[in-house]
């Protein structure tokens, strides 16, 4: 994995073939931390070109309310310009196609990119954005979402929200696939990383259930593979 810069000077992280297609990941509320970096890894292992903005610009919050901090200080419109410009950067240096995949915050903003920034596809972890930054019923590029029905971060990323917004995509005729997790909580998807258990205990975050985990990696992977194709 190498740091680069793009768009306007901006930092990240890649790491794949320049040729093969890319998938921006989007950071969870955390910033860019090891986990993200590990999963941006996996994702590049099944032939994917990764590619990590850091929209906090090197600054990682080490504890809950230090991410809070830097999530609420953070201009989304600003960042889901850079995620355009992130975009415009793989397209120019290689790949033909981009999809993006967010965790957290990253799935709000994963959500904007559909809209917004130029990607075929997207897939949003437990995470929903704001409706001033993305209207989901306006949303052309096919989406998978993938939400664990024992999160409770009420009014963001627990299944009753994630449930209005499959509906609103629906009645919408937006193509949109919602995935439900029935062991699973919020930020389940670290589980993948070497880090997994750890960072379950240290947050108290429920520990998914590996065939969930697993069930979910699939279905990312194969969503990417066929609309990257």
């Amino acid at each position: 994995m190498q740091k680069v810069t793009f768009g306007n000077g901006l930092p990240a992280y890649e790491v794949g073939e320049k040729s093969s297609p890319a998938l921006i990941v989007i950071q969870e509320y955390w910033g860019v931390n090891e986990l993200i970096k590990e999963v941006a890894t996996l994702f590049s292992k099944e032939g994917f070109r990764c590619f990590v903005p850091d929209l906090y610009k090197g600054k990682i919050g080490l504890d809950a309310e230090e991410a809070a901090h830097l999530m609420n200080a953070l201009d989304f419109k600003n960042a889901v310009e850079e995620l355009k410009q992130a975009v415009d950067y793989l397209k120019s240096t290689g790949s033909s196609k981009v999809g993006a995949v967010g965790f957290c915050m990253g799935g709000a903003l994963s959500f904007c990119a559909a809209q917004h920034c130029g990607v075929a596809a997207a897939a949003p972890f437990y995470g929903t954005p704001h409706p001033a930054l993305c209207e989901v019923e306006k949303i052309t590029v096919p989406i998978e979402a993938h939400f664990g029905n024992l999160d409770t971060i009420t009014g963001f990323s627990d299944v009753a929200t994630a449930k209005v917004l499959e509906e609103k995509m629906k009645n919408a005729g937006a193509p949109g696939t919602f995935y439900y997790y029935e062991k699973s909580g919020h930020s389940f998807f670290n589980a993948v990383t070497s880090q997994g258990a750890e960072y379950f205990t240290k947050y108290g975050y429920p520990y998914p259930a590996p065939d969930e985990i697993a069930l979910a990696q699939q279905r990312v992977v194969e969503f990417f593979k066929k609309q990257l194709a």
